[in-house]
């Protein structure tokens, strides 16, 4: 699954929109991180998914480590849960990582990680995205911005994560930049208030070479729990989604409030059920993410284009303070 970056420029501009496969008008997928998910929750939001023709990407934990968990969430450890998510992946969803455990792990762990969820789902993860609550994150915290914007990002996070991830440093007992580069093609990084994630980020997938470790990044639309998803993919964005014809990837938690008194949220399945209607594509992640690189195998951001990521999401911070 490794990929060697292209050092190629962007043009800077979006161009045109995509050439999306069979015609279609769009593109909408969804990256689904597992933080306070369990079988209970999730399964009711991937049958509605399923039954609408949503193929999305839903991310775990493959091991369950000897800490302390950030969150109620389940990793692949337990059988019935990880039997579910192999059923996923057999009827068409993509399974990604989100670090190997639901708590920070040094580079052994994270080895074992890597190879338990191959053993599980037959390669290694082709789209990732870091866990806020592991400090072996990969370029994240202060390092996913450059310059006098690190000392804005740590003004607005009260500086309660300077130095704190350690992922991307050579010889710190949480470095597996190397297994990172060599395993996995695409990392998600930043989150825009934006249904249009293509629009918002014309450049992805992208490489940076100011941090090598990472083949490929992705941005994605805010989403992270369900108010903020109920009103990203509210009728008046789908629209314009499908009228600009351009690529949503939600970044979300469906662990976090889809499912409500043991009952899935009639507006969630209201809103998938219109969305449905609608002529898009509806593929994983890494199925959307090849497409773009096969039209546009230009990848290498410039400086200047990196620095209109970067305000950009540090504007969109500034308003929402998530990861």
């Amino acid at each position: 699954m490794t990929t060697s970056p292209h050092h190629v420029r962007l043009t800077g501009t979006a161009g045109p929109p995509p050439d999306w496969p069979r015609g279609k008008r769009f593109a909408f997928t969804v990256f689904d991180d597992p933080d306070a998910q369990t079988l209970a929750s999730g399964r009711p939001v991937y049958d509605v998914l399923r039954d609408l023709g949503f193929r999305t990407t839903k991310a775990v934990w493959p091991i369950r480590g000897g800490g302390r968990p950030s969150d109620r969430g389940q990793t692949c450890a337990d059988g019935d849960y990880r039997k579910w998510v192999e059923e996923l992946q057999a009827g068409g969803f993509e399974i990604a990582y989100h670090n190997a455990t639901n708590h920070t792990s040094p580079r052994e762990e994270t080895l074992r990680g890597l190879e338990t969820f191959r053993q599980y789902f037959g390669a290694y993860p082709s789209s990732m995205a870091n866990h806020s609550e592991n400090e072996e994150g990969i370029y994240h915290g202060e390092h996913r911005v450059s310059g006098v914007r690190r000392l804005l990002y740590n003004a607005l996070t009260r500086g309660r994560n300077r130095g704190r991830f350690c992922g991307h440093v050579v010889g710190h007992p949480y470095f597996w930049g190397d297994l990172c580069r060599e395993r996995i093609t695409y990392v998600r990084n930043f989150v825009f208030d934006q249904i249009n994630t293509l629009a918002a980020c014309p450049y992805m997938p992208y490489h940076d070479p100011a941090r090598p470790w990472v083949n490929f990044w992705f941005a994605s639309a805010e989403g992270d729990q369900y108010p903020r998803f109920e009103r990203m993919l509210g009728e008046a964005n789908q629209d314009r989604l499908e009228a600009e014809g351009g690529a949503c990837i939600m970044y979300t938690h469906f662990g976090h409030g889809f499912v409500e008194g043991g009952r899935l949220r009639p507006r969630f399945v209201a809103l998938m059920e219109r969305l449905a209607a609608k002529d898009g594509w509806f593929v994983p992640v890494t199925t959307l993410l090849e497409h773009l690189r096969a039209r546009r195998p230009d990848t290498t951001l410039t400086t200047r284009q990196r620095a209109r990521l970067e305000w950009r999401w540090l504007r969109h911070k500034a308003r929402y303070g998530t990861a």
